[in-house]
C-alpha cells in the first residue's frame, strides 16, 4: 500500500443519492465511483458496512461479520424479478433528499426485502439449488449473525439480554429448538446477506477495474447487543450472568468533561491471546474480503484501553488496562501474507502507542482540524510530519466540516491559522479549498479529503457529533452536486501535487 502519492475521498455508502431514501449498491454508486476515476482519485474510504440498530451507528452493529441490509439496491431486486417498481415506490422512504429517516427506512424497506425473499423462495429448484447457494455463500459467522436475528425479532426486537434464560444463555436443546422453529425466518435474513455479499461484491470490482480502491472501517469493539457477544460470551469481560463487568469508552478530555461512554463489551484478551486470537482472525479474513486496505478504529485500544465499570453512568471513573500489544498484529501479520492496514491512532497518544505504531509498521493518521489550535505546536502540523508513512484527512466522519470547523475556531486559533496559511485575502466561501491544497501539498503518501469538504458545506452536513444521539449518520449527498467543475478541480489539483 502507499507506494505512490496517492488521494481519495471519504462518502459513507448511506449517503451516497439514490430512489429510496439511502444510498446503497445502487446505479448512484456506480456513477460516483465513475466521479472519483474521473477527478483523478484513486480511493473511496467508507464507514463501516455492518447491520446497525438503535441511534444508527455503523460503530454499534448487530455483528462483525454481516452487511447492513439497507445497502441492498432494490433495482437490482426489480431487475432479477423479485420485486416491482410500482411496490417500491409505493413506500414512503422519506421526502427529504438530503436527510436519511431511518424510522421510515426500517418500517419500509424489511417488508419490501421480505416480498422479495418468498419470490426467490418460489423460484427454487426442485433439488434445493438456492438453499445450498446459501449454505455454500455464508461463512458460519454470518449465519450466526442470521439465526440471532431471528431470535431476536421472535422477542419484539429486544436485546439478548432480556431473552428468556434458556435461549439467552445457549442452552443446547433450547437452540436445537429456535433454530428448527425458525428456520424460515433464519433463511431469510441468510437471504439479505447473499444479496448484499453479491451487490457488493460486484459493486467493488467495478471499482476496482477503474483504478479505485475501497478502504473499509471496523471498529475495535462490538456492540453488546450483538450476535458476537451472545455466540461468544467466552470472548468478553461477562460475569456468570453474561452481564459486562466493564465497559469501553475514553476519558474525559477536552471534548467531554465526564468523557465517553461507549457501552461496548471489552475483550478478554488473555483468552484471545490463548487461542492464537482465532475469532479476531476470521474477523480480519471477513474484512480483508470486503475491502482492499482496513482501517482499523482506535488503534491505542491495542496498546492500553480505558476501563469503566458497567454501572457507572459516566466514563469519569474509569482506569487503563494493558492491551494484546505487539503480539496480536505479529499474529495477523503470520495469518495473511499481506495487510493494508491504516491505524487510526487519534488522541492522546502514549510513548508506548507510537512505538506499537512504528513496530507494525501501519501507515497513522494526521487530522488538519487539529492542527490549528491555540498553541501553535500541534503534531498535526504539516511541517511537523515526521514520516510520509500516514494518511492525512482535512477532517474525519467525528468531525465537523472544514467550513463549519473554521467558522468555530476561537479568535486566538484562528489568527494563527491564518497566519500560518497566509489565506487572510481568501474569500470565506473559498477557505476550504486553502486547507485542502495545504493537505494535498502535503508530504504524506495518501490524501482522503470528505466529499463535504470539497463541496464546502457547513455544518449542516456533518456525519456524526460524538456522545450525541438523534441527529447523525443522516446527511446525503445531493444527486447534483458533483459538477464537472468541481471533478475537472479536483483532478487538476491531484496531478498538481503528484498524486
Amino acid at each position: 500500500m502507499m507506494k505512490r502519492r496517492e488521494c481519495g475521498v471519504l462518502l459513507p455508502v448511506a449517503s451516497l443519492p439514490s430512489e429510496y431514501g439511502i444510498g446503497s449498491f445502487s446505479k448512484e454508486a456506480y456513477a460516483f465511483v465513475d466521479r472519483l476515476a474521473q477527478a483523478g482519485q484513486r480511493y473511496w474510504q467508507i464507514l463501516p458496512l455492518g447491520p446497525t440498530g438503535y441511534g444508527d451507528s455503523p460503530y454499534q452493529s448487530f455483528s462483525a461479520f454481516a452487511g447492513n441490509p439497507y445497502f441492498i439496491d432494490l433495482e437490482q431486486l426489480i431487475e432479477e424479478g423479485l420485486l416491482t417498481e410500482a411496490e417500491c415506490r409505493a413506500v414512503d422512504f422519506g421526502s427529504d433528499p438530503s436527510n436519511i429517516d431511518y424510522e421510515k427506512i426500517y418500517r419500509g424497506r424489511f417488508p419490501l426485502l421480505r416480498k422479495a425473499y418468498e419470490r426467490w423462495k418460489k423460484a427454487e429448484t426442485a433439488d434445493g439449488q438456492h438453499e445450498k447457494l446459501l449454505d455454500q455463500a455464508l461463512s458460519d459467522e454470518t449465519k450466526e449473525y442470521c439465526f440471532y436475528m431471528a431470535v431476536k425479532d421472535s422477542f419484539g426486537g429486544k436485546s439478548w439480554a432480556k431473552w428468556d434464560t434458556d435461549i439467552r444463555i445457549r442452552e443446547e436443546k433450547a437452540v436445537r429448538r429456535y433454530r428448527e422453529e425458525m428456520k424460515d425466518d433464519i433463511r431469510f435474513y441468510e437471504f439479505l446477506q447473499f444479496q448484499f455479499q453479491k451487490q457488493w461484491k460486484k459493486l467493488k470490482t467495478y471499482a476496482n477495474q477503474a483504478g479505485i480502491r475501497m478502504i473499509g472501517d471496523i471498529p475495535i469493539y462490538v456492540a453488546f447487543d450483538s450476535a458476537d457477544s451472545w455466540a461468544h460470551p467466552e470472548l468478553f469481560q461477562f460475569d456468570e450472568e453474561g452481564c459486562p463487568e466493564a465497559v469501553a469508552g475514553c476519558p474525559p478530555d477536552a471534548f467531554s468533561v465526564t468523557g465517553q461512554l461507549w457501552g461496548n463489551p471489552l475483550y478478554r484478551w488473555d483468552y484471545h491471546r490463548e487461542t492464537g486470537y482465532a475469532w479476531w482472525m476470521a474477523r480480519m479474513e471477513y474484512s480483508f474480503g470486503l475491502y482492499d486496505v482496513v482501517r482499523i478504529d482506535h488503534f491505542r485500544g491495542f496498546d492500553a484501553y480505558y476501563s469503566i465499570p458497567a454501572a457507572d453512568e459516566t466514563a469519569e471513573f474509569g482506569h487503563w488496562e494493558e492491551g494484546p500489544g505487539y503480539g496480536f498484529f505479529q499474529a495477523l501479520k503470520e495469518r495473511f501474507d499481506d495487510v493494508d492496514i491504516i491505524a487510526e491512532d487519534l488522541g492522546f497518544l502514549t510513548p508506548s502507542v507510537r512505538e506499537l505504531l512504528k513496530q507494525t509498521g501501519f501507515p497513522g493518521m494526521k487530522v488538519l482540524e487539529f492542527a490549528f489550535d491555540e498553541t501553535g505546536e500541534s503534531d498535526y502540523l504539516p511541517h511537523r510530519y515526521t514520516s510520509t508513512n500516514c494518511v492525512v484527512y482535512t477532517g474525519t466522519h467525528d468531525n465537523m466540516t472544514l467550513r463549519g470547523w473554521y467558522e468555530d475556531l476561537s479568535e486566538k486559533a484562528r489568527a494563527f491559522a491564518l497566519d500560518y496559511m497566509g489565506n487572510e485575502n481568501t474569500p470565506k466561501d473559498r477557505i476550504h479549498w486553502d486547507y485542502i491544497r495545504l493537505a494535498l501539498a502535503s508530504t504524506a503518501r495518501l490524501v482522503v479529503i470528505p466529499v463535504q469538504d470539497y463541496l464546502g458545506l457547513g455544518n449542516e452536513a456533518r456525519i456524526n457529533e460524538p456522545s450525541t444521539l438523534g441527529k447523525n449518520w443522516r446527511w446525503r449527498m445531493g444527486a447534483d452536486d458533483l459538477t464537472e467543475e468541481l471533478v475537472e478541480t479536483c483532478r487538476h489539483l491531484a496531478r498538481l501535487y503528484g498524486r
